[in-house]
């Protein structure tokens, strides 16, 4: 049964997918946006949201449990698990009631189903029912981004061992549990369950966990992580989980040999795969390899008038990169002429405690591309306001290229770099050098004036270290 036609036709709804479809709407065109679960996608209902909710959950428990610190008496702290689900799940719930408000407030038409891409330039989307409509339109958006990725030897079966979304709206809380992997997702959820008690291992392939990040950065989380009495295995993998018994026993090969270790569960947060099946994607011809539809720097796929963004395309499986593919997608598709998205400066934000923000390039990386360098380093430490706040842990690392000033990267490790990360992208975009950040007066007390006192470290010129 064919059905209205629209200009643009956004298949997912998740932080590509509805800001895509916003855009296009403010353009003037009118939209379309196919969605087969929650409004918002996996980012606002099992991902970003609720995981910072349940990690403000646990930090609100670590200060009751060191109010002393702060001179307050207070009685003691007992963790309700079921409520702080609940509190997650209704900050979930609020915000994708609101992203609900903006697709009204733009005349956007919701699609209930499952969307494929059909022959013609159509969109084929079947409801829970299994009733199919076919909408054509002059312009289709791929949004459709990711799930959890399984490791062949180690399947997760919802119970035992669980990916993100079990581990967000588990019934009761765990004893302890086994994390494979170490990116954001992991390094996150080792954080919350070992804040409110659970005792947390955490298995990592390569050398070093967070290991995307500055080996600075690194090394100073798993001193805080171990420090905390959390477990963390590097250089190690799970061969196999026996779930035979009442919990799991996990079998850890390390370089000195295999380890079994036994827990409640096993959180697989190995990163992600994306959504490509049974999408249409080869009965319309788009190409696609290793898991990515192949598009160029506006986002059209081979295909004319079927474009791509967000997970399902190069570049970090990130919220805020696929928001901006969306716009400028769409802003091209409308005849403006937008900048191609900077995969150089782009910021990562992880936010266990202490929370960890990265822009541009590592130090090996830097020295890699044949950089002379100069890198400038200060210490929370040394920081009045991280003192006053008992935040001291963690540091700002900077790195310049010595001949021309330009700012290679920036890495935070420490309470609120999630905040402060955005200084250091604007000052890229703008091209600014390392003594305009030195001579821009920063306030004080702020953690912020890190950024200015490790730049001056940088250019010798540090007053407070």
């Amino acid at each position: 049964m064919s059905a209205q036609k629209y200009d643009v036709i956004v298949i997912g709804s998740g932080p590509g997918g509805y800001v895509a479809a916003i855009r296009a709407s403010q353009l003037g065109f009118k939209v379309g946006l196919v969605e087969k679960a929650e409004v918002g996608g996996i980012c606002l209902n099992w991902g970003c949201i609720p995981t910072k909710a349940l990690l403000k959950s646990a930090q609100v428990f670590e200060y009751i449990q060191h109010a002393k610190d702060y001179g307050i008496e207070v009685g003691e702290a007992k963790v309700d698990f079921e409520g702080m689900v609940k509190r997650s799940r209704n900050v979930a719930g609020s915000m994708s009631k609101g992203v609900e408000f903006l697709l009204k407030k733009n005349k956007i038409d919701k699609l209930l189903g499952f969307g494929k891409l059909v022959a013609g330039k159509k969109v084929e989307v079947t409801d829970a029912s299994g009733n199919v409509k076919i909408y054509p339109a002059d312009h289709i958006i791929v949004a459709t981004g990711g799930r959890a990725r399984e490791l062949p030897n180690v399947k997760i079966d919802h119970e035992k061992i669980i990916g993100y979304r079990e581990a967000l709206t588990l019934p009761k809380q765990p004893k302890s549990m086994v994390i494979m992997g170490s990116g954001a997702i992991g390094v996150e959820f080792a954080y919350f369950y070992h804040a409110i008690g659970t005792e947390v291992t955490i298995v990592e392939y390569l050398p070093r966990i967070v290991p995307n990040e500055d080996a600075d950065v690194s090394k100073q989380l798993e001193r805080i992580f171990k420090k905390s009495g959390m477990k963390v295995m590097t250089d190690s993998a799970v061969e196999s989980v026996d779930t035979s018994g009442e919990g799991c026993k996990v079998s850890v090969k390390t370089k000195k040999g295999t380890k079994v270790i036994e827990c409640d569960m096993v959180l697989s947060a190995v990163g992600i795969t994306t959504n490509l099946e049974g999408i249409g994607l080869e009965e319309v011809g788009i190409a696609h390899e290793n898991g990515k539809v192949l598009v160029d720097d506006y986002y059209s796929t081979n295909v004319q008038g079927i474009y791509a963004i967000g997970d399902i395309v190069h570049g970090p499986a990130l919220a805020h990169v696929a928001s901006a593919e969306g716009i400028t997608c769409v802003e091209k598709i409308a005849g403006l002429d937008p900048e191609p998205v900077d995969y150089q400066n782009i910021p990562g934000c992880t936010y266990c405690a202490p929370e960890i923000a990265s822009v541009g390039y590592t130090e090996a990386q830097a020295k890699e591309a044949g950089y002379d360098l100069k890198i400038g380093k200060f210490p929370f430490s040394a920081s009045g306001k991280a003192k006053a706040a008992g935040v001291p842990d963690g540091f700002i690392k900077v790195i310049f290229d010595a001949k021309y000033g330009e700012w290679l990267g920036a890495h935070m490790i420490g309470a609120n770099v999630t905040e402060m990360i955005a200084e250091v992208v604007a000052a890229r975009k703008l091209e600014t050098t390392g003594h305009e950040i030195i001579k821009a007066v920063h306030p004080h007390p702020t953690m912020s004036e890190a950024i200015m006192e490790a730049t001056a470290a940088a250019y010798d010129e540090v007053i407070h270290l």
